[in-house]
Parts: C-alpha cells; sequence; structure tokens
C-alpha cells in the first residue's frame, strides 16, 4: 500500500471523528522520519486548537485504528493544530485567509525569484492570485508552486 492510500484511508476514518466535535480536518501525512513512520492528524477550529481537543481525537482515531488496522507496519500517531504559519493546501484555506500576508514558494524561479510575499487575494481557475507592494497582482498556476503559507509577523 503506498503512502497516499494509507493518508486517504485515514482521511476517510478521521473525517467523521473530526466533524462530530466540529472541527476542522487540515491534513492527514503518513512520512517516514529516520527508520520510524509518523502518522500526523492535523486539526483546526476558530480560536484554535487545544491540547485536549486532541487528545480527544487521538484516542477515538486510535481504537478505529486499532480495530481496522488499515497500515501495514508500526508508527507513531501524532494529532496536533497546524499552527499559525500552517500551510495553504485547500480551496477553502484561500478563502478562509484571504487579506492575510502570505509566503509563495515555486518550483521554478520567476524572474530570478522562488518566493514572494504579498496579501492573499484568492484562489480562482487553479490559480493562486497575491498583491505584491499594496497594489501589483500576481497569478501563480497551482501546479507550479511548492508551498503557500501564511506569514505571521509579531
Amino acid at each position: 500500500m503506498t503512502r497516499k492510500e494509507i493518508e486517504e484511508i485515514v482521511t476517510e476514518i478521521a473525517n467523521p471523528v473530526v466533524n462530530k466535535h466540529s472541527f476542522e480536518l487540515v491534513d492527514v501525512e503518513f512520512i517516514k522520519e529516520g527508520s520510524s513512520w509518523y502518522l500526523r492528524i492535523y486539526i483546526d477550529k476558530p480560536g484554535g486548537i487545544t491540547i485536549d481537543d486532541c487528545q480527544v481525537v487521538s484516542e477515538e482515531i486510535s481504537d478505529i485504528l486499532d480495530k481496522e488496522d488499515p497500515i501495514p507496519h508500526s508508527y507513531f500517531l501524532e494529532v496536533s493544530s497546524p499552527g499559525l504559519d500552517r500551510p495553504l493546501k485547500k480551496e477553502s484555506d484561500f478563502e478562509r485567509f484571504k487579506g492575510e500576508l502570505v509566503e509563495v514558494k515555486v518550483f521554478k524561479p520567476i524572474e530570478g525569484k522562488k518566493i514572494f510575499e504579498g496579501e492573499l487575494v484568492g484562489y480562482k481557475d487553479n490559480k493562486i492570485i497575491i498583491k505584491k507592494n499594496g497594489n501589483e497582482l500576481m497569478e501563480f498556476e497551482r501546479d507550479k508552486v511548492a508551498l503557500v503559507r501564511r506569514v505571521i509577523k509579531f
């Protein structure tokens, strides 16, 4: 079974649990770090996720994973908040964080640059749109973008 297939199965398992608590399932990752595998489930809610929220979701999902056993080897389960500088992946993320400062990293340089910062204007027709320097609009084809994340300045 591939990583992608495991992530899809776990997403199907996690969605009802997360929705039951009125949280948002932000992402599911199944990755290998060193010699260990990690199943990471990121959840969020307006106002932010607490440790207690993570614990409740972790326990419920762990019980289901133990019964259904969709992962053929050992792993560590982690449930957490995606953090303030969370990557934006879904169309709903782009809508939710419209008007906020974001960083866009592209795979190949555009005019010699791979990182762009600006106000998120939106997501339309598979393009991410930001406003740089107050009013200069830039559009990025989604498949040419490696990462979009919020920029948090203190």
